[in-house]
C-alpha cells in the first residue's frame, strides 16, 4: 500500500470519527399536540410557548415542539389522521379521562421503571386512577380536581343552619343540636330547608310553591349523567371487557330515582327549565354563581366559573356526603399528559413528559386552572385563589378529598367502546329526567332502555 493511499484511509477514518459525534448529537425532535382538553386560550398559548423555550434551553438533545389545534373538533380530526398514518405526535394534552378514550397510549411503566420515576409526590389514589388492567400505566397524574360542595355561606346563615362538615366522617349538626350522618339523606333534607318560593316558604312547609321558585337547595353543577351516578354511588361494572356486556347497577337506578324525587318531588334540585331561566340560572344554567343555589356539588375546576360571586356572595368548600353504601368516595376530573402508542421516540417524549409534570407545573397549572397532583406545588395554586375569592376559603378540604378518589374503574369516564356514542345516550336520559316530562318518567324502563341501548352502541364497530 501506498503512503498516499494510507495517509487518505486514516485522514478518512478520523474525519468519521470526528463527525460520529457531531450526528450522534444532533436533537431529536419531539411533538407535543394541544387541543385535546384547553391549552388553546391566549394566555394559555403564552404559557406553554414558554415552557418549550425554557426545556429547549435546557435539554439540547431534544428539540421540542409544539403544536396546537385551535379547536376540540380540528384537534380529534388531525390527530387521528396523524395516528391512521403511523405519524402520531409524541406527547399529546392536557388531556382528560373521556378526551383520551378515543386512543391507545403507551404503557409507561417500563420507562417509569427504567428512569426511576418516583411517584411518592402523588397520593396513592390519584396514582390509582391511572393504574392499567395488565398492572401498568397509562399516564402520570397533573392536574386533579375532586367533587367538592360549594356551599353559600349567606343563604346558610339565612335559614338558620349549620354549615356542612368540612372533614371527612364528621358528622352533620342539625338546627335543634343533634348530629345525623353526613350522607345524601341528610343532603336531601337540608336542600329542602334551602329551597324557597317567592312567599318565603320552604320545600319542608305544606304553603310552599313549586311554581315559583325563587331559591334553591341544591345542583349537580355542570355535571353529566354518569358523574351524578358516581357522586351518589360509584360502581365498577357497568362495563365488562372480557364479555363486552354493559349492566346499569342497581345503585345506579336508585340514584336516579333519587334524582328525579329532588327535582320533582322535593324540588329542592331546579329542572332544566328553572336552571336555564333568567330569574334561577342568569340564562346561563350556573345557578350556584347565580347565587340562587345553596349548595353545589362540583369538580374542583368549577372555581374557574363562579367569579359572579366575588362583592355578591361569599362560599365556601364542604366534603361530599358518604356515598349509597356508608362509604366515602369522591369522583374527581383529572386533566394530564400522554405518550401515544406510536410515538417514534418513546424515551425522549418521557423526557418531556417528566418535565410537564414537574418543573413545568408552576407555568401551566395556574393558566390551565389546574390544581396539582403533586403536593409541593398545591400551595401555589391555593396562594393564587385565595387572593380571587379572599374570604378565607376553607382549601384543606380539595387536598383531603384527594385520598377518596375513585381508582380508573370506578370513574365516571371510564372506557367503553364507542364512548362518545354512550357518553351521548347517557345524556339523553339526563336530558329526559331533567326535562319538563321528568316527574312521570318511569325510571326503570328509563334505565332498561337505556342498557339495552348501549350494549348496541359497544357492539356496533367502530367509528
Amino acid at each position: 500500500m501506498s503512503k498516499r493511499i494510507f495517509l487518505t484511509i486514516v485522514l478518512v477514518v478520523l474525519a468519521a470519527v470526528m463527525v460520529a459525534p457531531t450526528l450522534a448529537q444532533e436533537p431529536v425532535t419531539i411533538n407535543w399536540f394541544v387541543g385535546l382538553g384547553g391549552g388553546t386560550s391566549d394566555q394559555q398559548l403564552e404559557a406553554q410557548a414558554q415552557v418549550v423555550e425554557d426545556f429547549n434551553a435546557s435539554h439540547p438533545e431534544i428539540n421540542l415542539v409544539l403544536s396546537v389545534a385551535p379547536t376540540f373538533e380540528t384537534a380529534i380530526d388531525t390527530l387521528s389522521t396523524l395516528i391512521a398514518a403511523g405519524t402520531p405526535p409524541d406527547v399529546i394534552g392536557p388531556v382528560g379521562v373521556g378526551g383520551s378514550n378515543r386512543y391507545e397510549w403507551l404503557d409507561l411503566s417500563e420507562l417509569m421503571e427504567a428512569n426511576s420515576y418516583d411517584l411518592s409526590g402523588f397520593d396513592p389514589a390519584l396514582v390509582d386512577l391511572y393504574a392499567t388492567n395488565n398492572g401498568g400505566f397509562s399516564a402520570i397524574p397533573f392536574g386533579v380536581f375532586p367533587s367538592v360542595i360549594y356551599y353559600n355561606r349567606g343563604l346558610f346563615d339565612e335559614a338558620g343552619l349549620n354549615y356542612p362538615p368540612q372533614e371527612f366522617g364528621a358528622p352533620y349538626v342539625m338546627p335543634d343540636g343533634s348530629e345525623v350522618a353526613w350522607d345524601y339523606d341528610t343532603l336531601a333534607e337540608i336542600a329542602k330547608i334551602l329551597t324557597v318560593d317567592g312567599n318565603g316558604a320552604d320545600a319542608t312547609s305544606a304553603d310552599f310553591d313549586p311554581d315559583n321558585i325563587v331559591q334553591f337547595g341544591l345542583n349537580f353543577q355542570f355535571a353529566r349523567m354518569r358523574l351524578m351516578w358516581s357522586d351518589l354511588q360509584p360502581e365498577t361494572t357497568y362495563y365488562d371487557a372480557e364479555t363486552n356486556t354493559v349492566t346499569v347497577p342497581e345503585s345506579w337506578t336508585q340514584a336516579t330515582e333519587w334524582l328525579q324525587e329532588r327535582i320533582w318531588t322535593d324540588h329542592s334540585i331546579p329542572s332544566t327549565s328553572y336552571a336555564v331561566s333568567e330569574a334561577i340560572g342568569a340564562g346561563s344554567d350556573n345557578v350556584f354563581n347565580a347565587g340562587k343555589v345553596g349548595m353545589a356539588v362540583a369538580p374542583l375546576w368549577y372555581t374557574c366559573c363562579i367569579g359572579d360571586s366575588v362583592d355578591n356572595f361569599e362560599w365556601d368548600m364542604a366534603v361530599v356526603p358518604a356515598s349509597f353504601d356508608g362509604e366515602q368516595h369522591v369522583a374527581l376530573d383529572a386533566d394530564t399528559f400522554r405518550i401515544p402508542v406510536g410515538s417514534a421516540h418513546p424515551e425522549e417524549a418521557f423526557v418531556v413528559l417528566q418535565y410537564l409534570l414537574n418543573e413545568a407545573v408552576p407555568v401551566l397549572a395556574p393558566t390551565y386552572g389546574a390544581f396539582p397532583a403533586r403536593a409541593e406545588y398545591q400551595q401555589g395554586w391555593i396562594d393564587s385563589n385565595s387572593a380571587r375569592y379572599d374570604w378565607d376559603v376553607n382549601w384543606q378540604v380539595a387536598v383531603d378529598s384527594l385520598g377518596y378518589a375513585n381508582p380508573s374503574a370506578a370513574h365516571h369516564e371510564s372506557n367503553l367502546p364507542n364512548w362518545s356514542q354512550v357518553y351521548d345516550r347517557e345524556f339523553s336520559l339526563q336530558t329526559e329526567l331533567f326535562g319538563d316530562s321528568g316527574a312521570d318518567l318511569d325510571v326503570a324502563a328509563a334505565i332498561e332502555a337505556f342498557q339495552t341501548d348501549v350494549q348496541t352502541i359497544v357492539e356496533t364497530t367502530s367509528n
